[in-house]
């Protein structure tokens, strides 16, 4: 579990909230086009979709550890590509190398890594292991500008490249490569793709899934300029860090509250909790209603990340479970991959976030109604 946390950590921190790091830093030494980086970060997560498709496929072929330790390796070299980009044809190589370390750290990589050592425990353990996710985001993405500030985007990145190699690829060695009692007798053969995608319960599940993070994603990469007229920038931006400590809050409660709760109805729950978050952020008018609306999104931002893995648990057969989580995963990432881009589409056309965060609102109703109306393919 504490092997998870900290692949969390270093992976969701490099691949998951470095490339937003990445845009105004490129932007400001090259110049290029706010859309130019921006669709090379769009294709970091897509060809990042397709690869976590196949991690189930590559770990059967190289197993848990080997991926892990190359996961390691590619995100710190993906890293230093976007860092040391100086021509626009060297955001492809950078953007290659980054999702081949996202797709071995992404949330498909950390039920692989937790899968095989709980299955009572399971919910507060993907819990613990999805938090470090979280904290990736508190600690990195500050750290991220304090680095970039005094040692350059170069030098940054090769400090926390650095670490996560160092750190990363000895746990694997040490934790990974070692099979828990019983595994192994688990092993049958996996049903093919093809069967898993026609049921109803894998069609529920990401599309609900797909829904309600096209609205999360989208929202809080617009929440910094969303709340700045209010709050001011700086703390603006430390709002995003107060809504991703209410994830880990919200995370963490829900995991030891579940226990034998219909997950479906929990998750359902959740989403309608952010709904009305969404909604709060996008008519408040003043500190109060903003700061409520942050809170109650919050709350549920963890939830999106950590239970489908555990939905997916209680419908499918454990042989199919790994090869499940990664295929809604990537959909997931395809999906919510485009949210920046049409949110900020439709502040342009609007010239206000209210529409933009009112049609968040209401893709969480609905994701919340297709995941509660799936009950009866569980």
């Amino acid at each position: 579990m504490w092997v998870a946390f900290a692949v969390a950590v270093f992976g969701w921190g490099l691949g998951f909230y470095g490339p937003p790091v990445y845009l105004p830093v490129l932007n400001a030494r090259h110049g290029w086009s706010i859309s130019l980086i921006s669709s090379a970060i769009t294709a970091h997560y897509l060809v990042g979709a397709v690869l976590i498709a196949n991690l189930p496929a590559a770990y059967r072929r190289f197993g848990i550890a080997h991926v892990t330790m190359a996961g390691a390796v590619l995100a710190a070299a993906g890293a230093m590509a976007w860092a040391n980009a100086a021509e626009p044809w060297h955001l492809v190589p950078a953007l290659l190398l980054s999702a081949l370390g996202w797709a071995a750290t992404s949330g498909a990589a950390l039920n692989a890594l937790v899968s095989p050592w709980f299955d009572k425990d399971r919910p507060k353990a993907i819990s613990m292991a999805f938090n470090g996710a979280s904290v990736g985001g508190i600690v990195f993405t500050p750290l991220w500008m304090v680095l970039i500030a005094t040692l350059g985007m170069p030098g940054a990145a090769l400090v926390l490249g650095a670490a996560m190699i160092i750190v990363v690829v000895p746990l694997a060695v040490l934790v990974l490569q070692v099979t828990p009692a019983g595994a192994a007798g688990q092993m049958v053969e996996p049903t093919p793709r093809r069967d898993l995608m026609r049921r109803g319960a894998f069609i529920t599940i990401s599309a609900a899934f797909a829904l309600g993070l096209f609205a999360q994603i989208g929202l809080f990469a617009h929440l910094i300029v969303r709340l700045t007229p209010d709050f001011g920038a700086v703390v603006g931006a430390a709002a995003v860090s107060v809504v991703t400590v209410f994830a880990i809050f919200g995370r963490t409660v829900l995991a030891w509250l579940l226990g034998g709760r219909d997950r479906r109805l929990a998750m359902a729950a959740s989403l309608s909790m952010q709904a009305v978050g969404s909604v709060f952020l996008a008519m408040g008018d003043g500190p109060l209603p903003l700061a409520l609306g942050c809170v109650l999104f919050g709350l549920g931002v963890g939830n999106l990340t950590s239970m489908m893995p555990l939905i997916v648990q209680n419908e499918f057969r454990p042989a199919d479970v790994g090869t499940v989580v990664a295929l809604v995963t990537a959909i997931n990432q395809a999906v919510f991959a485009l949210a920046p881009g049409a949110f900020g589409w439709l502040r342009d056309l609007t010239e206000s976030y209210s529409v933009a965060f009112l049609i968040a609102g209401a893709v969480q109703l609905v994701a919340a109604l297709v995941l509660a109306m799936g009950r009866r393919y569980s």
